[in-house]
């Protein structure tokens, strides 16, 4: 039998105007230390993006979101953060932040299968 996983995972949000700390869900990190195991997904409608009104720039929050990718997959272009081991990498994406890009507070899980999580979570979470 297949042992359930212990995962952690937080919610990408962008915050158009962070004084008025309104927000819609663009993106998922998932993580599990005992798996080695962090991802990172996102989706920006633009249609939903301009409707926001905002004088944020739709390839500058993008251009944010493939940071986050690249450090999560410790790519070598992600700086000297994603080359910190999974958990603080983790940690770091998730810390809390006063911009237009943030993360909800993680919250924990188990699975049998962390991609087939991952993929639920980011259905209903984000698109």
């Amino acid at each position: 039998m297949q042992e359930d996983k212990i995962y952690e995972y937080a919610v990408i949000r962008l915050v158009p105007k962070v004084e008025r700390e309104e927000f819609f869900n663009i993106g998922l990190i998932m993580f599990s230390k005992k798996e080695k195991y962090i991802r990172v997904g996102y989706h920006l409608c633009q249609d939903k993006f301009r409707l926001m009104r905002s004088k944020l720039d739709y390839d500058d929050v993008v251009q944010n979101l493939k940071s986050f990718q690249k450090i999560a997959d410790g790519d070598q272009d992600g700086g000297p953060i994603a080359q910190l081991d999974i958990p603080e990498r983790f940690r770091w994406l998730t810390a809390v932040r006063s911009s237009v890009v943030q993360t909800s507070r993680p919250h924990p899980g188990k699975s049998k299968d962390l991609e087939q999580t991952f993929e639920k979570l980011f259905e209903e979470l984000v698109l």
